[in-house]
């Protein structure tokens, strides 16, 4: 198993993006893969920083050629992880991270079997809501849909090569960078 390609994954509000800016800041040489999509820039967005933003055209036509390690549509848009830039970045030695869904890791241990894939989970269901609540973004109908959706996911975990919990972030940290620097790269 390689350790150069990671999948981090873990339903939403579980900590991901937060353990993931912090490993960063430890480790600033690791390559976060970006994304593609179909759907416009927000305000703010940057091509080729925060997502390669392509014509559907150009998805479907990368869609057949084989150029994502991973792809979904959601709410009439595509989503995909372009291939040549992470092959690129591996070619060099350097770690890459593709945090992404479950159903995209599902694709990528098909497209990339030898992928080191970590499932971060929650303390509980309980506190996950409260994460959820916290942030204040969702209405009460679209946490009913995260949590019950996390439901799933966390039903998915034992899929996964390493299973870290994210109830101290320190800690979590800490599970992440030993799993990820125990071993050389490969």
């Amino acid at each position: 198993m390689s350790n150069l390609l990671v999948v981090l994954t873990g339903p939403s509000g579980v900590g991901k993006g937060t353990l993931l800016q912090s490993l960063l800041l430890q480790h600033p040489d690791i390559y976060v893969s970006i994304s593609a999509t179909t759907r416009p820039p927000r305000s703010g967005e940057v091509e080729g920083q925060h997502y390669y933003f392509l014509t559907p055209e150009r998805f479907q036509a990368m869609i057949a050629a084989g150029e994502f390690f991973e792809w979904a549509q959601f709410a009439g848009n595509f989503y995909g992880t372009p291939r040549a830039p992470v092959m690129q970045r591996m070619e060099q030695g350097q770690r890459v991270i593709l945090e992404i869904e479950l159903e995209g890791a599902r694709q990528v241990r098909q497209t990339a079997p030898d992928a080191f894939q970590i499932f971060i989970l929650p303390p509980s269901v309980d506190e996950l809501e409260r994460r959820i609540r916290g942030r204040g973004q969702d209405d009460d109908a679209a946490i009913a849909r995260r949590l019950k959706q996390a439901k799933v996911e966390l039903a998915a975990a034992d899929e996964f090569d390493l299973q870290i919990v994210n109830d101290d972030l320190d800690t979590a940290l800490s599970s992440l960078e030993a799993a990820l620097f125990k071993t050389p790269l490969c």
